[in-house]
């Protein structure tokens, strides 16, 4: 039997660790190939918006991916949803969002009768409105009244990719402790994983970073085809 092979598709650096921590968690005896173009956040910055050649990129990454073998792919880049999903279309390959798992679990925490109080952290602004959008777009799939708050940390990546660690973390649980009336913490990007223990420690209630519950996700989809 060929050994199961996963495509992770990275739009910065700082998420390729998170992930393969999460992997050796996780499903440490699958094999997994790194595709990095770190021009598509700064492209994204730029632009403003998703345009129709940085979609096709995305499409021309997955292809790849699936030429060279690849049974599933994660992008882990969180403001990309619609391109993600139109390289899923066209490879018709198992394509994974970043976020997709942990708003899942998110959504798992709604009571009836009462909206569920979403704070949304991130170190790459850009991503906030699309990851809203996608968010209530599933939450209102399955019925859920739900409201989102989005919270920038200023600095906070930047001080990752200078590898100021310890001041990364710091700005991002101090976001999240200023935070307060919220049912659930998510954390917006691959990036931030490092982060969760110390945002916990912030917060009366659950803070979600993605990696763990993509890769769960990934390999369950994959594994019960």
């Amino acid at each position: 039997m060929t050994a199961l092979r996963i495509a992770l598709i990275h739009a910065t650096p700082l998420a390729i660790d998170p992930i393969k921590e999460a992997i050796a968690r996780h499903w440490p005896d699958v094999q997994c190939q790194h595709l990095l173009d770190d021009s598509l956040s700064q492209d994204r910055v730029r632009e403003g918006s998703l345009t129709p050649a940085m979609v096709q990129r995305f499409v021309t990454l997955a292809r790849y991916c699936q030429g060279a073998g690849a049974h599933g792919i994660l992008f882990t880049c969180s403001a990309f949803g619609p391109a993600i999903e139109t390289a899923g279309q066209a490879t018709g390959l198992p394509t994974f969002k970043p976020n997709e798992a942990m708003f899942e679990q998110a959504l798992s925490l709604a009571t009836q009768g009462r909206a569920l109080r979403v704070a949304l952290v991130a170190t790459f602004e850009a991503s906030i409105a699309s990851m809203t959008e996608e968010f209530m777009a599933m939450a209102q799939a399955r019925g859920i009244d739900a409201h989102v708050t989005g919270c920038f940390v200023p600095q906070a990546m930047q001080d990752l990719a200078q590898g100021k660690a310890q001041q990364h973390h710091d700005k991002v649980a101090a976001a999240v402790g200023q935070l307060s009336a919220f049912d659930v913490v998510l954390l917006a990007q691959f990036s931030m994983a490092a982060a969760q223990p110390l945002a916990q420690q912030a917060s009366t209630v659950p803070v979600l970073s993605s990696p763990d519950c993509a890769i769960l996700a990934l390999r369950h989809q994959l594994t019960h085809a």
